[in-house]
């Protein structure tokens, strides 16, 4: 049976007809870097975005895939036979090929493969699904002060799973944090902060040219929903993913910092560059297209630091 974490695929347990479900990539449990305390973190599958350094590209499409390890491969080819719809073939060298228009992701051929080369990301899962891992570390939650965070990918991408995930949260009493990116209608969005305690914001470039152009869209719809999170009092805390050569210029640092102002923001964490999703891309049939792209060294972070600093901003980095 396909795996998530330990979850089941299918779960064994009988779903009502009309249960509200979404699609999960990874929940992780013991999460200390997603918001206060100890904290689970729900993974949703699903980006309006395509920034070109993410590290989930298994979030992208909002179903589940086919992760395929090579390296582990021995081509004994029970995966072609076991394919329903013909999806994987053998090339005339003798590897394997995956046709990812016609995969389906029904899993039988990770089910056959002996060597784990093979594996689905995703599940569909109910909220009541959810709920029930969530709830696994409440004692946690309460020494801690910690609780449940969405991320992904965009929760917001699924809005009424998400939203009626928090309601659940907050009918048990549990801290909900929402990572996102911003990028979702304002009416979708004020729902969902109903339901939610603190707000974890990504913003990738102040400039909208070069936002869509590290992205694949404009930041207009996200730096007003930034506004009207602020306005409305709800605690934020702006994250930036810290990408080299493409958003640490001093202008839009200038930038970001005047945005944060005018809002009157003070918490900003800085989240460095790294390629530790390289591999999933080549997993998924993918492109990693900054593969030549080297991290920051320690003190060109400490000076990014410095400068936000200098505008009277509370600066965390990781």
């Amino acid at each position: 049976m396909v795996t998530l974490r330990g979850l089941p695929l299918s779960s064994p347990r009988s779903r009502k007809k009309n249960e509200i479900k979404g699609c999960v990539f990874n929940i992780e449990r013991f999460a200390i870097r997603d918001g206060p305390g100890i904290r689970t973190t729900v993974f949703f599958k699903g980006c309006p975005l395509r920034c070109l350094w993410c590290s989930n590209p298994e979030s992208f499409q909002p179903s589940p895939q086919l992760f395929y390890f090579e390296h582990l491969c021995q081509q004994c080819y029970r995966c072609v036979d076991a394919c329903p719809n013909k999806a994987t073939s053998v090339n005339p060298e003798g590897g394997i090929e995956i046709a990812r228009n016609l995969c389906k992701a029904c899993g039988k051929c990770v089910e056959v493969c002996p060597t784990k080369a093979r594996d689905i990301s995703g599940m569909i899962m109910t909220v009541d699904e959810v709920m029930e891992e969530v709830k696994k570390d409440m004692l946690f939650y309460q020494n801690s002060g910690g609780g449940v965070t969405a991320s992904g990918g965009e929760p917001t991408h699924q809005p009424e799973f998400l939203q009626r995930l928090f309601e659940r949260c907050h009918e048990s009493a549990i801290h909900t944090c929402l990572d996102t990116c911003g990028f979702v209608k304002s009416k979708v969005l004020q729902k969902i902060l109903a339901y939610t305690d603190l707000v974890l914001y990504d913003i990738k470039h102040m400039d909208p040219v070069q936002h869509k152009k590290l992205t694949g869209v404009d930041n207009g719809i996200i730096l007003e929903n930034a506004r009207m999170i602020a306005t409305q009092g709800k605690p934020m805390i702006v994250r930036v993913p810290l990408i080299p050569r493409h958003n640490d210029s001093e202008q839009n640092i200038k930038a970001l910092a005047g945005f944060m102002a005018d809002l009157k923001l003070k918490k900003i964490d800085l989240l460095p560059y790294h390629a530790l999703g390289k591999a999933k891309y080549e997993r998924l049939g993918l492109e990693y297209k900054l593969s030549k792209l080297k991290p920051h060294k320690s003190k060109e972070i400490e000076a990014i630091k410095t400068a936000l600093e200098s505008y009277g901003l509370e600066v965390g980095v990781g």
